[in-house]
């Protein structure tokens, strides 16, 4: 779809809402004025009773690490590997940004923290190309977290950030349309007596204790120098009792002047409890049903815990996110056509330098990753070098081939060859199948047996072939001598320098003759 013809379709969520919709009566029909806060008001804050205690702390540890997992709209291939990412607008919301107020990485993090103080949330596409109430094949340009407050059987209430107008609405939406997440975690953190929820309680309580121990109260008994029974007495102690608070609150200094026949007795320590050891209690429960260790927050934890840490915890929160996005806001014709929401996780984020450098290698090595691709995981630019872009185990030599030769022609003899060894000597003649076999049974018998282990009969055998090797060098050695000093054309240099290489191999051949012999 061109540019102006999206801009003739924009369609957004929030239209819903205007007073031409009928769908539901009970949606807001009154437009509201943009309004401006100190608050961010795009943002789902936490309870009162979360963000002071301990579990705010937890709820922001997962957060951070679920965001710092890569989400994208890619294509895959039949086995569901990654082929390609895909340029579309759902794929710059995943990695770029998810609408003008979050980034990619803030609205992930908004998603798990909403996630875990409800239960259940809903990812709301708020801007596409066209209207996806009546259409299934639509793009989305941008997307918020909402708070479901209502279910129906095909449809779902939820309450979203309108950033055209600055307020939180309220929209009812298709389920199909809405990517409904629920925590995997539910029976631990949102259940009303899971783990998480009585630690909330016990952290509840102790606050409350400890804001009555920090009063202003004196907590103090006054002794009065006569029997306080009858209600005359009572109310003459009532109101000794008035004349002491007066004397603190109006003195400069709190202080007040007591009878010589009163005493004061001072109270100490309320009455003890055991809130202490039960928070203790269930915050040990809570760290082990989560797959939390307290390494884990301190950053000391070790490879092992932190892979059981997101094995146990991230994962599961990031595919569920996922799963649930794949199935809503891509249809099943793009699935056919292998589009998918997948997820990637940087493997070598918690490895130590020396064991990266040990991995760099096993990886370059065994034709995984490529150098540029590897450096790429580093953070350093790619080499403009045709040998840091293939696939190949660098502690191998490549194979050089002659100068001005066919590599498909390597070990093919050439007319030239031919014509300067000339016909081969009768005893030499025969089928290539002759002279393959011949040299199989060679190889495999020089394999088994070395030369001092030979039997004197199987040396003088292999001395005579040695020579009779050496005198057809000789001979080819001399027919080279007599066609170098002819040949004059372009091709003479990377013939001599061949014949050279051969000249070698006889000087080596003769060594060996002599060594054998003595």
């Amino acid at each position: 779809m061109r540019f102006t013809d999206r801009l003739a379709h924009a369609w957004n969520a929030f239209k819903l809402n205007e007073p031409s919709n009928t769908f539901d009566g009970s949606r807001n029909m009154n437009y509201i004025a943009a309004t401006s806060s100190s608050d961010r008001l795009d943002r789902n804050p936490l309870r009162i009773g979360t963000e002071r205690s301990i579990l705010a702390s937890i709820y922001n540890r997962i957060a951070i690490d679920v965001a710092a997992i890569e989400i994208r709209h890619a294509r895959v291939d039949q086995n569901r590997q990654f082929v390609e990412e895909i340029p579309s607008n759902l794929n710059e919301c995943l990695a770029v940004s998810a609408n003008k107020d979050q980034t990619a990485r803030a609205f992930f993090m908004d998603v798990t923290l909403s996630l875990f103080e409800e239960g259940n949330i809903a990812i709301v596409a708020v801007d596409t190309d066209i209207d996806y109430t009546r259409s299934n094949s639509y793009d989305i340009m941008s997307m918020r977290v909402g708070k479901v407050k209502q279910w129906f059987p095909d449809d779902v209430r939820v309450e979203v950030y309108n950033d055209n107008n600055g307020r939180r609405e309220e929209i009812t939406l298709p389920k199909s349309k809405v990517a409904l997440i629920e925590n995997p975690l539910y029976q631990v953190m949102n259940e009303p007596n899971s783990t998480l929820q009585r630690l909330k309680h016990k952290l509840a309580l102790l606050d409350a204790t400890d804001d009555k121990q920090n009063s202003d109260k004196l907590n103090m008994i006054i002794q009065l120098p006569y029997v306080v029974k009858s209600k005359t007495k009572m109310e003459q102690a009532d109101e000794r009792l008035k004349q002491v608070e007066m004397q603190l609150t109006d003195s400069k200094y709190g202080i007040a002047y007591m009878d010589s026949t009163e005493k004061i007795v001072q109270l100490g320590h309320p009455v003890e409890n055991n809130l202490i050891e039960q928070i203790e209690y269930f915050t040990n429960q809570l760290y082990s049903q989560l797959g939390l260790t307290p390494e884990v927050f301190n950053g000391t934890a070790d490879e092992r815990a932190m892979l059981n840490y997101n094995n146990r915890t991230i994962e599961p929160i990031v595919s569920s996110i996922v799963d649930e996005m794949h199935r809503k806001f891509l249809t099943k014709t793009a699935r056919t056509q292998g589009q998918a929401i997948i997820y990637f996780r940087n493997p070598f984020s918690l490895v130590t330098v020396d064991n990266l450098a040990e991995m760099a290698d096993k990886f370059t090595r065994n034709e995984i990753l490529n150098s540029n691709e590897f450096r790429g995981l580093l953070g350093y630019k790619p080499v403009d070098t045709e040998r840091a872009n293939e696939l190949l185990n660098k502690n191998i030599n490549p194979v050089e081939q002659p100068m001005g030769m066919d590599p498909s022609m390597m070990g093919q003899p050439t007319d030239m060859d031919l014509s300067m060894t000339g016909p081969l000597p009768e005893d030499s003649q025969g089928s290539p199948d002759q002279f393959s076999e011949s040299d199989e049974t060679q190889t495999d018998q020089n394999e088994e047996m070395n030369i001092e282990d030979m039997s004197p009969q199987q040396l003088m055998d292999y001395l005579n072939k040695l020579e009779a090797y050496s005198d057809e060098l000789d001979e080819y050695s001399n027919q080279i001598d007599t066609f170098d000093s002819e040949v004059e054309d372009s091709n003479a240099t990377s013939v001599r320098s061949e014949v050279e290489d051969f000249i070698d191999d006889l000087d080596v051949l003769d060594i060996s003759v002599s060594s054998i012999k003595q």
